[in-house]
């Protein structure tokens, strides 16, 4: 149980209403004002809180923090980042299903805003992969071409195109792609991850040898587990937006909304956003203005 200290620094603040995860985001927030994520944005805006945190409906909360606390100036689409293991070190993805259909200028402003944001991880100067089907610049649909083009163009460190095959190998410090492909790789990614240990223990299961040889590696499985645990990352940022905000999995546990809260007080101390329009006002100055 918490100590009587740390619950007197909880406010609880009522809502009446709640929005399904099968809701359609922008309607349920115009219909539902008095939803707790619509609520906790609206806390934001006055000045009662910092961040928003949220379990729920990832499109509803993106909307309803656009809708009370606005854009970015400049920024043209908010888009929703994640953070996940690879084999080298942590890499960004953005985005991850805020935007399904996406410019060049869209993704072009995922790479500032995804390089700003790894910034607060101590990462300096980012390196930025998009992800296409092919290394070389010409691959690629219309979208994953022009948008090269602009991040070649720009100050940003563009390494090039990064195929689906090395996406884990930890080349880049950020991912850029358009929300369905992001979602798309992301929901593969989780259950592959599920299916490759349900297979694990399906084969340790089958003969008393492999149960042995379970035990002798356990602490190296314990120290995979840890390493691949989404809980470890907490929430994805919502990054263009005028405040901060993160959306964690529908079925985070303590930890994992424990986690997504110090990222969050982590982006406020680093102000995030101020670093995303500084990036933004470079790109400005150096291109002259660009738009796709």
């Amino acid at each position: 149980m918490p100590s009587s200290k740390a619950l007197s620094r909880i406010d609880i603040v009522r809502s009446s209403q709640v929005i399904e995860m099968n809701e359609h985001p922008v309607d349920a927030i115009r219909k539902k004002k008095d939803a707790s994520i619509v609520v906790a944005f609206d806390l934001v805006k006055q000045g009662r809180a910092n961040a928003v945190v949220s379990a729920g409906n990832s499109g509803a909360t993106l909307a309803a923090g656009m809708r009370k606390l606005g854009r970015l100036k400049g920024v043209a689409r908010p888009g929703i980042a994640s953070t996940f293991p690879t084999l080298k070190k942590p890499v960004v993805l953005m985005d991850i299903g805020a935007n399904v259909d996406c410019k060049p200028l869209h993704l072009f402003q995922f790479g500032v805003m995804a390089s700003a944001y790894s910034c607060i991880h101590g990462i300096k100067n980012p390196t930025i992969g998009l992800l296409s089907n092919g290394e070389e610049s010409g691959k690629g649909n219309a979208l994953v071409k022009e948008t090269h083009q602009l991040l070649a163009d720009s100050s940003l460190n563009f390494i090039g195109n990064v195929e689906g095959r090395d996406v884990y190998q930890g080349n880049v410090d950020v991912i850029i792609c358009d929300g369905f492909v992001g979602n798309v790789c992301l929901k593969i990614s989780e259950g592959l991850a599920d299916a490759a240990m349900q297979m694990l223990r399906d084969e340790i299961m089958k003969s008393t040898l492999a149960k042995i040889g379970y035990l002798l590696a356990r602490p190296a499985f314990k120290a995979f587990k840890k390493r691949v645990d989404y809980t470890e990352y907490g929430g994805a940022p919502l990054l263009g937006i005028n405040g901060t905000g993160i959306v964690s999995h529908g079925k985070s546990n303590a930890r994992a909304i424990k986690n997504a809260i110090l990222e969050a007080i982590n982006m406020e101390r680093h102000h995030v956003g101020q670093a995303i329009l500084e990036g933004l006002a470079l790109e400005e100055q150096n291109s002259g203005g660009c738009s796709s």
